[in-house]
């Protein structure tokens, strides 16, 4: 059952031709977006809030650097792993039902986090926090198309979804820095309870129930192990080549052992009668191509956000709250275009050239951060690039949203969602520990060169900058030539596929 046009659901208890009370209107699609967004933003806040605590933690538990590196790495293996999975699952089981299931888990997750005094028992805790954060976010993307249908409401729901996304990470540095100067790192995960419990009450009573497909229509167990597995292993060989090196034969090992497994996955859903992940989903131009679009990308921007936080700290000697400051005009110009105008243009141009202009947006940030001075004034040389880093995020985080999920059906949009979540997390893994690896290469051929300790650090930021500029403007051209503007509406494709 979906959600319809109108703001509520028909009352079954009505009798025809008697007169009754006006009925109870609980099911808002705006309310209930509002709960799913709060949602997402106490899992997504997490990921960068947890980042800016880590040299508290490691002071207070006694972590070795190699060691901290898990209470970060638990979490992302976890969550990598199972984003796909969870889509689908919700399009078997009900996605209301896995969205609460998840944020449940993440919430009582976060206060183990809280309590946690040893080493062990603080990533273990972080593990299940990840599979929480998996199970709850994978399905809200499939929510959110489920309940716009209409191509305007659509548009504006999904940018305020894309805020949430992209501006979640520069949230969790400002809220990071405060929380742990003020009061201790064992906080920023006691915050997560109350807004967990909060949502979970609020979602029990106001976002509408799905029944799902059941599990007999993507019931493959084999393949559900083969794909969480791929992934896990996957993530896995990418976040622990900050130990072991992106060339090493540990990081080769296991990535090859998650492609096989990743290639036989493919292979067995091509073959089973009821696949966990129908592979129809790729015969979409748009869905096939966002979602390169979208690893491309991430690759690039997340990347500037780690790096430029700690050019901040190590270079300009900024602490943790300046650095969240630092990117609240980041943040503001993401809310000012999903929020606000990203919606209107949408409509008024098309999803592909709202998106062609973000893109060139976040290429000239790049640009312009990669051409920076050593010693960088802030007002001078970091306020327009990162400006213009979040006006073009909130262009093209939206867009894209828009163009991978306009050929989902209803029965695949948790899948879809899925998926595109997974693009997103690899993506920015991958990306990260690469343009990591160059940075940490450039520093320490500079030191060998003779050169202070700043200026190669800073040589080393300078350079992933360069490249991730590269990487944006590869993104656009790969999006100028394989996107479509989409002929007919998500809602016409949903009802001509049943």
């Amino acid at each position: 059952m979906t959600i319809s046009q109108t703001e509520t659901w028909t009352d079954p208890g009505r009798t025809p031709g008697v007169t009754h009370a006006p009925a109870r209107q609980p099911y808002s699609r705006w309310v209930s977006l509002l709960v799913l967004c709060t949602g997402f933003l106490l899992i997504v806040v997490d990921g960068t809030v947890v980042n800016v605590a880590l040299p508290s933690i490691q002071a207070d538990l006694g972590f070795t650097q190699a060691a901290l590196a898990w209470v970060v790495n638990a979490y992302l293996i976890a969550y990598g792993g199972l984003l796909l999975l969870a889509g689908r699952l919700g399009d078997l089981i009900g996605r209301k039902r896995v969205f609460l299931l998840g944020v449940g888990m993440f919430t009582v997750a976060s206060a183990l986090c809280g309590l946690s005094f040893s080493q062990p028992v603080l990533i273990a805790a972080r593990f299940v926090q990840g599979i929480g954060g998996a199970v709850g976010s994978a399905v809200i993307l499939g929510m959110v198309v489920t309940m716009f249908q209409e191509p305007a409401e659509r548009a504006r729901a999904m940018g305020i979804f894309a805020f949430v996304a992209s501006a979640g990470g520069a949230i969790g540095l400002l809220a990071g820095g405060l929380i742990t100067e003020a009061v201790s790192w064992h906080w920023i995960f006691f915050v997560n309870v109350p807004i967990g419990v909060v949502t979970i009450v609020l979602g029990l009573r106001l976002i509408a129930p799905d029944a799902g497909l059941g599990l007999s229509a993507g019931a493959d167990v084999l393949g559900a192990i083969l794909v969480t597995a791929a992934l896990m292993l996957g993530v896995y060989a990418i976040v622990a080549s900050d130990v072991y090196g992106l060339g090493s034969s540990h990081t080769i090992g296991f990535g090859v052992v998650a492609v096989a497994m990743l290639i036989a996955f493919v292979v067995r859903q091509a073959r089973v009668r009821s696949p966990l992940m129908p592979l129809r989903l790729f015969t979409s131009r748009n869905f096939s191509g966002a979602n390169a679009v979208q690893a491309l990308m991430v690759a690039g921007f997340f990347g500037f956000f780690f790096l430029g936080s700690l050019y901040m700290q190590r270079i300009l000697q900024y602490g943790p709250l300046q650095v969240g400051l630092a990117f609240l005009p980041d943040t503001i110009a993401m809310a000012a275009m999903s929020i606000g105008l990203s919606a209107r243009l949408i409509t008024r141009f098309g999803s592909r050239v709202v998106l062609l202009v973000g893109l060139t947006s976040i290429s000239a940030s790049m640009f312009l951060f990669a051409r920076s001075p050593l010693q960088s004034d802030y007002v001078v040389d970091l306020l327009l690039p990162m400006t213009l880093a979040g006006i073009g995020a909130g262009l093209a985080f939206t867009s894209l949203s828009m163009l991978a999920m306009a050929d989902a059906t209803e029965s695949d949009s948790g899948l879809a969602s899925g998926l595109l979540n997974t693009t997103t997390q690899v993506g920015a893994s991958l990306g990260l520990a690469i343009l990591a690896t160059i940075a940490s290469e450039r520093t320490r051929d500079g030191l060998s060169r003779g050169e202070n300790a700043i200026s190669a650090l800073s040589d080393g930021y300078h350079l992933t900058w360069a490249i991730s500029t590269g990487l944006m403007l590869v993104c656009l051209a790969v999006a100028a030539i394989v996107l479509k503007e989409p002929a007919v509406s998500g809602s016409a494709a949903i009802r001509s596929a049943q």
